[in-house]
């Protein structure tokens, strides 16, 4: 079975965390940076974990990830280091 790919400008995040409410924290933040769909949290194993699912926009960036997506864009003068080849 092939997982089926989130449309353009979107990805899906998923977050392992020991307790609900770390999981929520790490949402919350993207949430503020991005567009997202409702979250979807999930049970992490046998030892009480929290798998939080959620698909953000990255077409549609707030506030800190509109300065550093437009910061992070490749230029054409960009090389990579060394070790990103």
């Amino acid at each position: 079975m092939t997982a089926q790919l989130p449309p353009a400008g979107h990805a899906e995040v998923r977050v392992v965390a020991a307790t609900p409410e770390v999981a929520r924290k790490v949402a919350e933040v993207l949430r503020h940076c991005f567009a997202s769909a409702e979250q979807r949290s999930y049970p992490a194993g046998t030892e009480g974990g929290t798998r939080l699912h959620l698909t953000v926009d990255t077409t549609r960036a707030a506030g800190p990830a509109r300065s550093w997506l437009a910061a992070s864009q490749p230029s054409v003068d960009d090389h990579p280091e060394a070790d990103e080849s």
